[in-house]
């Protein structure tokens, strides 16, 4: 468990997966979030992440990878289903919510 890794997914991988609606937790601060998110996606800041408990499998992104990296660690460690998206908000491409189009 220790050595375990945590699973990870691209950006594309991840809009691909939006119809399903899936539980996506942005973990860059407010500010950066309302700058542009996905939609649907809930704010969970990195500072915030071990007090939150997410119900089923959770998408975790950020800016660029960095943090939802250690976030999803965070969460994998405490025992719930988590998945990295690699390349950040900075990666995304699709929809868009708030922030200047």
């Amino acid at each position: 468990m220790f050595f375990s890794r945590t699973p990870s997914i691209s950006t594309k991988e991840l809009e691909n997966k939006l119809n399903e609606k899936p539980l996506i937790l942005d973990v860059r601060t407010p500010e950066e979030f309302k700058g542009g998110h996905i939609p649907g996606a809930k704010n969970v800041p990195l500072h915030k992440i071990n007090r939150y408990e997410p119900k089923h499998k959770a998408y975790v992104i950020c800016a660029s990878g960095m943090r939802s990296k250690r976030a999803a660690k965070q969460l994998k460690a405490n025992g719930y289903d988590v998945v990295n998206v690699k390349g950040g908000m900075r990666a995304w491409t699709g929809p868009k919510r708030g922030g200047k189009l």
